[in-house]
């Protein structure tokens, strides 16, 4: 799958933009601040309908004005077209369509366009709260399964709805409906649960491959999924820990408090790794992403590289090089502030490119 053209309207910094793409490798090249990072993340927003930056849809608009827009035109293995439009106004529902036809939910839309971002921003799941870590989880796998992302929104739902009864004093609470929103948690919790476990199995030797590869070194890089559904009946948790929440007024078991435990050579890495290990383990993490969506999916994802050569050494620089040309990886998008080390990378690649100047928001093909 390729993204064919792109057209943005007052998104972020970027005033107007009409690109047509190159199939194979795009390049963004400018100072840092002048809008090489907002293009990376109008191409997220068309695949996610949010910024990967920014989750407030008012702040992704230009400052002086009222409404962006953005659309895109793909085209798949199959020859298959499709148009996906955004329209964002402030203080007004945003509008999201496929081939003129608006969706009656964003979530229909979520795996139609398989991406994965590499961004400076990913070492938050190395050294940030839990929160990230699991959504790194829930966006891998619900960008090809259905089923997952519909039981996360019931789940999701379901536990605001248990958290707002629980709020309430104990003697008004109707435990009825609070079991109803137990029951819903717990069907959907132990289906999310045990797709994640299968998923963390499934990415383990594809991330510690690419770990190797990228590095050079014997390193062994692997995760501990930590759930309180590891043991245990989850109904009979829920159960047992209610007069708990009751007083704290929230719920405190369930798969909303995973957490995925990162680790380099059987150590958590926040704890114990180095600046280049660190940023070699997230670039990692996310290429087995890709590699897992490739697998599962029916369409090659798009490849976001934003920034993340600086502060790699030229070893390590030049593996991720090798692996992104392979013939596996599709269309690749890449934003760089050094146009003499980019010309290098693209020398390496050998592929059709397109190279763009990013200047103020304003960007022109090379």
């Amino acid at each position: 799958m390729i993204l064919k053209e792109l057209s943005i309207i007052n998104y972020k910094n970027i005033a107007q933009a009409e690109l047509q793409l190159s199939p194979k490798i795009n390049c963004f090249i400018g100072n840092n601040g002048m809008g090489k990072t907002n293009l990376l993340d109008a191409v997220y927003y068309l695949s996610f309908c949010r910024s990967y930056t920014n989750p407030v849809d008012s702040q992704i608009i230009k400052h002086d004005s009222d409404i962006c827009m953005l659309q895109g035109k793909y085209i798949f293995e199959d020859s298959t077209q499709e148009e996906i439009y955004s329209g964002i106004r402030r203080r007004q529902k945003k509008q999201f369509k496929r081939n003129k036809k608006e969706y009656e939910r964003l979530s229909d839309h979520i795996g139609l366009i398989p991406l994965v971002m590499i961004s400076p921003a990913d070492i938050e799941l190395i050294t940030g709260a839990s929160e990230g870590r699991r959504r790194f989880m829930d966006i891998a796998i619900s960008q090809f399964d259905k089923e997952y992302l519909r039981a996360l929104v019931r789940y999701n739902k379901a536990l605001q709805q248990r958290n707002a009864l629980l709020k309430n004093d104990e003697d008004l609470i109707d435990i009825t409906l609070l079991e109803l929103w137990e029951d819903q948690m717990v069907e959907d919790g132990v289906l999310i649960y045990n797709k994640r476990v299968e998923f963390i199995m499934k990415l383990t030797p594809m991330f510690n491959d690419f770990y190797s590869r990228v590095s050079g070194s014997a390193e062994t890089v692997s995760f501990e999924y930590i759930s309180q559904l590891n043991d245990g009946d989850f109904k009979d948790k829920m159960k047992g820990n209610r007069q708990r929440d009751l007083s704290i007024g929230h719920t405190t078991v369930g798969v909303h408090r995973d957490e995925l435990e990162m680790l380099l050579n059987g150590f958590p890495i926040k704890k114990i790794g180095s600046q280049g290990q660190n940023k070699t383990y997230f670039v990692s993490l996310k290429l087995a992403q890709f590699k897992y969506l490739l697998d599962t999916g029916n369409t090659t994802p798009i490849l976001v590289l934003d920034d993340i050569f600086d502060r790699l050494d030229s070893k390590r620089v030049e593996e991720i090089v090798k692996l992104v040309s392979e013939p596996e990886f599709g269309q690749i998008f890449m934003s760089d502030t050094n146009r003499e080390s980019l010309d290098k990378i693209l020398d390496r690649l050998n592929n059709d490119s397109h190279i763009y100047s990013v200047i103020n928001g304003e960007i022109n093909l090379i």
